[in-house]
């Protein structure tokens, strides 16, 4: 039951007993704030410098219906409040021009998590949350780990690390679910005695709900915003082989994994549209159109690879490398951001300038999914692609049409919204794309998200480890579905993968939705998935992963609903106190995995959460809220599934089959 109670100005919105929002004179629930902002942009990056000019509490609170008005100094805010069953919505409406701070109740003890994409914790209790959508990756830490030996250096802290799919949506493990509807830039401040909220601008809504249990919660938020996230069935038939080099390259890889006995569902070719070398390594050519010197023959190929069941990924960014033709055609028409001076608004990415096509121009648009789109690429046969970036609009830009500073949130949206307009609009339901920056809404138009550019290596906060915290803290904010780069992708110096790093990410993703290696941007340093040792797991694991889809098509079916297929150990006790390894997963509600991520390991504790669990390689069944070490040679996981599952005979197979 929800119950709002005001008078002198005194106001406690509960649903039962828990207050989800109080006010008063002295802790009012909203201030309005005056403050200067000045971004600095470097490669995606963003540092803020922020001066506060006024700051005005709205310590009246007078309700008329169910409109309240919040009042003080001068200025004001009204919160029309609607009942919800376990909480309320508040429709928010203040004044143009300032910044709005927002405070609600903090319990001790209470875990908070979601925020969109954190990398480093999962409880983001004592932290404050940037709501900005920026590069994930720092040129700083990479330069560090070339220099600094690997058993000195020293993990970032969650302050030190950005995202590329921030969201203001938060979940506690008192069930409370706290989501602002806002797209401006903003901070979450997660202290002891409150919650505050700072915003740029007012909030359309703020969204506040008390349910039973996360899954609940999950449901709730897939009311609000859309999901409708998919993986085609062809993706079932193994991994996606990350492969470049051009068209001989690319056959003879895939068809030397298949003939191997890899379960080979497609190859992803970055580079389809041609190399660029820097000094980080080898990067794309930005120029959406297939390299033909590099490619020859790239429709053929395709042929050939879909002859055996295996089909072709590209790559394609809102951006346009300076002086490529496509750039140039875009220039003169007038499609490319532009600076106040009229001049192309220029990015750099490592090495190399772009110019970013305007999201905000019907024409750009037009061109982008009818040219670039369909047929540059699916009508050659391209069936999927990364479409990556959408993180790097800078506010002081120019637009064809709206604010920047409004629009930097929601471009990631935008691109990923075009993407999957041109896969509509192409009239199949094979085709599909993957993103890595996102907003609110990412998951009404990505098909499936991936956790962006990890290091090669098994550090914390860039590493293996921090796609954990990545896809429980997404799953909270409502985007069910996410996958990662097999291996990583920054390799800089002597920071690089070998063959059990490679193969420990490997096996990790045996067990999730999709399975997709990267040869990184430096291929010839990594270890990749055709190296001699790394063959036979390689082939073990993608049949293993071929094999589970019928319970993977069911974690995904769960997704439809908003239930996250990745979830972290205390997801059915919702409770953090109960948590016991912050890098072990749920793989829908029956798997649980639990990663290998440190060097020569040849065993792993692992905590087991509540109920009984069977190994899934040795049929051994143990008990759940206990410790046990598990033997973790290369290529064998601890995974465990649940005595009781109604897929347990699958498991047995699937084990049987493939235990050495």
């Amino acid at each position: 039951m929800v119950n709002l109670e005001c008078q002198k100005n005194h106001l406690v919105l509960k649903a039962g007993e828990e207050r989800l929002l109080e006010h008063t004179e002295k802790k009012p629930f909203a201030i309005a704030i005056k403050r200067e902002k000045t971004y600095s942009f470097n490669r995606g990056t963003v540092k803020e410098s922020v001066q506060e000019v006024e700051r005005r509490p709205l310590v009246r609170a007078e309700k008329n219906g169910d409109t309240v008005t919040f009042s003080g100094g001068g200025r004001m805010l009204t919160a029309k409040i609607t009942a919800l069953e376990g909480g309320a919505e508040l429709e928010l409406a203040g004044e143009k021009g300032w910044s709005y701070e927002f405070r609600l109740p903090a319990y001790e003890g209470e875990a908070v998590f979601g925020g969109g994409e954190q990398y480093r914790k999962t409880n983001l209790r004592g932290e404050h949350v940037v709501n900005f959508v920026s590069e994930h990756i720092k040129a700083a830490t990479i330069i560090q780990k070339a220099l600094i030996a690997r058993p000195f250096y020293v993990p970032k802290k969650h302050s030190d690390i950005g995202s590329y799919a921030p969201m203001p949506v938060f979940v506690t493990d008192r069930c409370r679910l706290i989501y602002f509807d806002v797209a401006s830039d903003g901070i979450s401040k997660f202290g002891d005695d409150s919650y505050d909220f700072i915003f740029d601008t007012c909030p359309k809504n703020l969204t506040l709900l008390r349910g039973s249990d996360y899954e609940e919660l999950s449901r709730a938020m897939a009311s609000r915003i859309e999901n409708r996230q998919y993986i085609p069935e062809w993706c079932h038939g193994g991994m996606i082989l990350g492969v470049q080099g051009g068209t001989e390259t690319v056959l003879n890889k895939a068809f030397g994994m298949l003939d191997a006995g890899a379960a080979v569902s497609a190859v992803w070719c970055q580079d389809w549209s041609g190399e660029n070398r820097t000094v980080m390594g080898k990067q794309v050519w930005w120029n959406w159109k297939v390299d033909d010197k590099l490619y020859p023959d790239l429709k053929g190929a395709i042929e050939k690879l879909n002859a055996r069941g295996v089909k072709f990924l590209g790559y394609i960014n809102p951006y346009l490398v300076k002086d490529s033709d496509l750039y140039n055609l875009c220039r003169d028409r007038g499609w490319l951001i532009t600076k106040k001076s009229g001049e192309v608004y220029h990015i750099k990415s490592t090495t190399f300038d772009a110019g970013m096509l305007d999201l905000t121009n019907p024409e750009t648009v037009r061109f982008i999914k009818e040219e670039l789109i369909k047929k540059n690429m699916m009508d050659l046969g391209i069936t999927g692609w990364m479409a990556d970036f959408g993180e790097y609009l800078p506010v002081d830009c120019v637009l064809h049409d709206g604010d920047p500073a409004e629009l930097h949130n929601l471009w990631p949206v935008m691109w990923a919204r075009i993407n999957r307009e041109a896969i509509e609009e192409f009239g199949t339901e094979e085709n599909m794309f993957f993103t890595r920056s996102g907003y609110l809404g990412i998951q009404t138009y990505a098909p499936i998200l991936w956790n962006g550019d990890q290091h090669t290596d098994f550090t914390k906060d860039y590493g293996m480890p921090c796609v954990m915290p990545a896809s429980f803290s997404l799953g909270f904010s409502g985007v069910p579905m996410v996958h990662c780069d097999i291996g990583g992708f920054f390799s800089f110096g002597k920071m690089h993968r070998n063959d059990e790093v490679f193969t420990r990410w490997m096996e990790m993703c045996a067990f999730s939705l999709l399975m997709r290696s990267h040869e990184s941007i430096r291929p010839w340093a990594n270890s990749q998935f055709d190296e001699k040792k790394v063959i036979p797991h390689t082939v073990r694991l993608t049949n293993i992963h071929r094999e589970l889809k019928p319970y993977i098509m069911h974690c995904e079916e769960l997704a439809k609903s908003g239930i996250p297929a990745i979830r972290p150990d205390f997801w059915n006790s919702v409770s953090y106190s109960s948590s016991r390894d912050m890098y072990s997963y749920y793989l829908g509600e029956d798997m649980y995995v639990c990663p290998v991520y440190w060097r020569g390991a040849k065993s792993r504790t692992v905590n087991l959460p509540e109920g009984k669990w069977v190994h899934f390689w040795t049929g051994k069944e143990y008990e759940g809220r206990a410790q046990h070490k598990i033997a973790a040679p290369l290529g064998k996981i601890p995974v465990f599934y649940r005595e009781e599952s109604r897929f347990g005979q699958l498991f047995r197979e699937v084990a049987d089959k493939y235990t050495f």
